[in-house]
């Protein structure tokens, strides 16, 4: 079994019997320890509602979901379940707490009764994977929104989390927060080993994903590796999504005749193509 099984799960929001919303429509994925997973879609296409299902936070209407052989729907496996799989919000001042950083990154270990020298062992080894050593005893409301999103992971990664979901963790940051952010996601997937789920509309940050999932409608519509689901460029702008702008200049410039290779994703392998 993989470490976590999503098997035809349904998710349908409740309300009035006209207002029932199907926001995930039999979605089967795996996810193997260790990889590191893009989902993409559009608003509206289930990704965040899926997200919700990986720490149960929310239980599916039909299907399951299983993380390391736990089902989401049993009471008794949730704090496992919710040690395991961290999740990071698009919007870090809904998950901060504290008054001091360090506090905050402690909250997580000290509701699961972690004796306090290695809570405090856990505080210092988390924020210094997030390279937030020197801000532990600040008040999180001087912090930019980058530096908020790294304490959210701290505080996941506090809790001994073999998982981390990232919801849309860039949308409300600049430029040089999104990438700072996103240097700290891969770092700690690659020194870490830990399994990210990064669910995200910039397709840029995706490329750095083992396997992108193209969630429309609440389906899996694509899937495969960055490159086999960027180079289907018509399908993905018929889904409402854009591919990066070197793999969309690539495929222009084919339109027009040019001889380049059909996996062009980066700014660098398109200038390296043009130059040859």
């Amino acid at each position: 079994m993989s470490f976590i099984e999503i098997k035809n799960l349904v998710h349908r929001y409740e309300g009035a019997e006209e207002s029932k919303r199907l926001a995930l429509d039999v979605v089967n994925i795996s996810v193997e320890e260790g990889e590191f997973l893009a989902i993409v879609g559009t608003n509206g296409s289930g990704k965040s509602t899926l997200a919700k299902h990986l720490n149960a936070i929310l239980l599916p209407t039909e299907g399951s979901v299983t993380v390391d052989g736990r089902n989401t729907a049993d009471p008794d496996q949730l704090w496992e379940i919710r040690k395991t799989v961290g999740m990071v919000f698009q919007n870090p001042d809904n998950q901060i707490i504290a008054a001091i950083v360090e506090d905050d990154v402690a909250f997580g270990p000290e509701n699961l009764g972690v004796p306090p020298d290695e809570i405090r062992q856990r505080v210092t080894d988390s924020l210094a994977s997030v390279r937030m050593e020197k801000y532990r005893d600040f008040a999180p409301h001087l912090l930019s929104g980058g530096q908020k999103q790294r304490i959210a992971i701290a505080g996941a990664l506090a809790m001994q989390t073999r998982c981390l979901v990232l919801d849309e963790p860039t949308s409300m940051l600049d430029p040089v927060g999104r990438r700072s952010l996103m240097e700290t996601v891969k770092r700690l997937h690659k020194e870490q080993g830990i399994t990210i789920i990064l669910i995200t509309h910039f397709m840029e940050e995706a490329i750095a994903a083992d396997r992108v999932i193209v969630l429309g409608d609440g389906k899996v519509v694509m899937e495969g590796t960055p490159r086999q689901v960027y180079c289907r460029e018509k399908e993905m702008k018929a889904l409402g999504l854009e591919v990066p702008l070197a793999a969309e200049i690539a495929a222009r410039l084919r339109r027009n005749g040019l001889k380049l290779p059909e996996d062009i994703l980066t700014d660098e392998e398109l200038a390296a193509a043009l130059c040859q």
